[in-house]
């Protein structure tokens, strides 16, 4: 359904994975989606996706897609994207989803060594692409929303700003993208803005099932424990970028401002499946938990009830689950 025609926007960090997702899913709802990476053509880099790759795939789902090659972690370069959008669009922004990050090689070469055993420029390798950079492109994004007294502003977060997950830069980083959505929330609401914290699940990117092979082998070498990929219901990018579509056709996404929402929930809420017909359950739901933290009940996932677990005691769950 194009439900957001007419609408304008904005993916940061889109050439591959969860962006490019999120891109296919609000453009196939009718959206304008500008997309940013900073690879536009294939390259003998070794890196994997690119803009026009993307591009091809929001437009083939039935979208329009704008490519534009930035580096977020050049300020100048964002405020022209920005400057950019007010031109061609008149002014108009209606969505900013805040998803670039660049901190997946770092986590998987840190992994499993204290913080304080790696060079302090682990931190800006995970958190300035992914964290400062949600701060900068927000500035700019609600300088335009607030000229039309409307928009809704996503920043991805994940589980891992609530429980200990890839080390300590990862799960402040994600903690502070929540309170960064939250705080912003507080300060966009007399414009209309909404501003929530998105967390999927565990997403089913070829830059996660490798971090996650990487890290089996890293851990357990030899052992018989069930991998990541084999452990969890995985969910794939579309998925998420269903769930943002159908959040941003909401006529008053502010009563959610300020909040965490899970995409899972908010799938059930708005009658979303993935791609491939099934639809994940939430992260915090006994569905998920019993049978990550019990290999026994894996098989028998399908009976367990759909049952939302309060916070604190998911926060209590997830510290009782396998580690990675």
């Amino acid at each position: 359904m194009k439900n957001l025609k007419g609408k304008i926007a904005l993916v940061t960090g889109a050439t591959r994975g969860l962006g490019k997702g999120i891109a296919i899913g609000l453009g196939e709802a009718g959206a304008t989606v500008y997309i940013t990476g900073r690879s536009l053509h294939p390259s003998d880099e070794n890196i994997s996706g690119t803009l026009l790759e993307t591009q091809q795939a929001v437009e083939k789902a039935g979208g329009v897609c704008i490519p534009v090659q930035v580096d977020h972690s050049d300020d100048e370069q964002v405020r022209l994207l920005f400057e950019r959008i007010e031109r061609e669009q008149k002014g108009q922004l209606d969505i900013l989803v805040n998803n670039v990050f660049s901190g997946v090689k770092a986590i998987s070469k840190a992994f499993g060594q204290a913080f304080w055993k790696q060079e302090p420029r682990l931190w800006d390798d995970i958190n300035n692409v992914g964290l400062r950079s949600h701060y900068i492109a927000s500035i700019y994004a609600a300088r335009l929303m607030s000229q039309r007294q409307q928009g809704l502003i996503c920043t991805i977060s994940s589980w891992g700003g609530l429980s200990y997950i890839f080390g300590a830069a990862y799960g402040v980083g994600k903690a502070a993208c929540d309170r960064l959505a939250s705080d912003m929330a507080v300060e966009l609401k007399s414009d209309n803005i909404t501003s929530v914290s998105i967390w999927p699940g565990i997403v089913g990117t070829e830059q996660m099932f490798k971090l996650a092979e990487d890290l089996k082998t890293q851990k357990e070498q030899d052992s018989p424990t069930s991998s990541m990929r084999d452990r969890y219901n995985w969910e794939t990018p579309l998925f998420t970028g269903r769930v943002i579509a159908a959040l941003a056709a909401e006529e008053n996404t502010i009563n959610l401002t300020g909040k965490v929402q899970i995409v899972a929930e908010l799938a059930q809420r708005y009658k979303i499946i993935d791609e491939n017909g099934n639809r994940p359950v939430s992260l915090r739901s006994l569905r998920f938990i019993l049978p990550s933290a019990i290999a026994a009940l894996r098989k028998y996932s399908w009976v367990i009830p759909d049952f939302k677990i309060p916070w604190l005691i998911l926060q209590w769950s997830i510290l009782q689950s396998p580690k990675i």
